[in-house]
């Protein structure tokens, strides 16, 4: 049985977005079966980030009934020389589309939140996919609530800027508790020394003191990681790094989750 995970924040520029593309790229070079989903359709960035300026169809067609998965459905193995393993279901980045998606209301809303659970079922259940990795957006819009409905696990992306633990810990405890998701946390941009100088278990000890939910990683601030300024699939091009060591690591963690 295969698992739907999203990858959440509260607010933008926690490397959500990243951490979506690397992870899925991971599992997928692992031998998985993996569909990343743009569902941050507020901010779409996936699609520029793997050089795909035009699609037949768009997630967004397919939440507004106009098409099917499979005419969404993008086959971008040869990017990790994995045959028939990593598959992307892009968002529409036009401004018309941004503004489209940022007009709708609670009622188209829950009919793509059908849509989108259909869509999980299908993915899962007869095309066979392992993992599907949804790419949300920040905070508390109707999609991304949307997509922690229809996800078995939320990772949670966060940082120790204090708005973000804050807003973050809001977050926690008002929604995930609420659907009664399994959530982890993924602490990223944290100084080298405080993610690996410190005792592993006393850095664990403190994120569940505060969040009161559990660690899954943490990922230091790599310079290289910004200056590659979200133009390549990082794992891929940079298989020895330790940003790439790290993925492989949350990805064995998620298999048991």
């Amino acid at each position: 049985m295969g698992k739907a995970v999203a990858i959440h924040s509260y607010k933008g520029g926690t490397g959500k977005t990243i951490i979506s593309l690397n992870l899925a790229a991971t599992l997928a070079k692992q031998g998985r079966k993996v569909c990343l989903m743009d569902l941050d359709f507020r901010a779409p960035s996936l699609s520029t980030i793997l050089n795909i300026e035009k699609a037949q169809y768009w997630l967004n067609d397919y939440l507004n009934g106009i098409c099917e998965i499979n005419d969404v459905l993008i086959d971008l193995s040869e990017r990790i020389a994995q045959k028939e393993k990593f598959y992307f279901c892009p968002a529409n980045p036009s401004m018309e589309a941004i503004r489209d998606m940022s007009s709708k209301d609670r009622k188209w809303e829950m009919r793509a939140l059908a849509r989108l659970l259909h869509l999980r079922n299908e993915l899962l259940n007869e095309l066979g996919f392992d993992y599907l990795i949804f790419d949300t957006s920040p905070g508390l819009q109707y999609s991304s609530i949307n997509a922690i409905v229809a996800a078995d696990v939320v990772i949670v992306a966060t940082t120790f800027d204090s708005s973000d633990v804050e807003g973050t810990k809001r977050m926690l405890h008002g929604l995930y508790d609420l659907f009664e998701k399994k959530t982890e946390i993924l602490l990223n941009k944290v100084m080298y020394a405080e993610a690996f100088n410190v005792k592993r278990d006393r850095l664990y000890r403190m994120v569940k003191s505060i969040y009161q939910a559990p660690l899954l990683e943490a990922i230091p601030c790599f310079c290289d990681i910004s200056k590659a300024e979200g133009k390549i699939i990082f794992v891929q091009d940079n298989p020895d790094h330790l940003f790439a060591k790290i993925m492989e690591e949350i990805a064995v963690k998620i298999d048991k989750l």
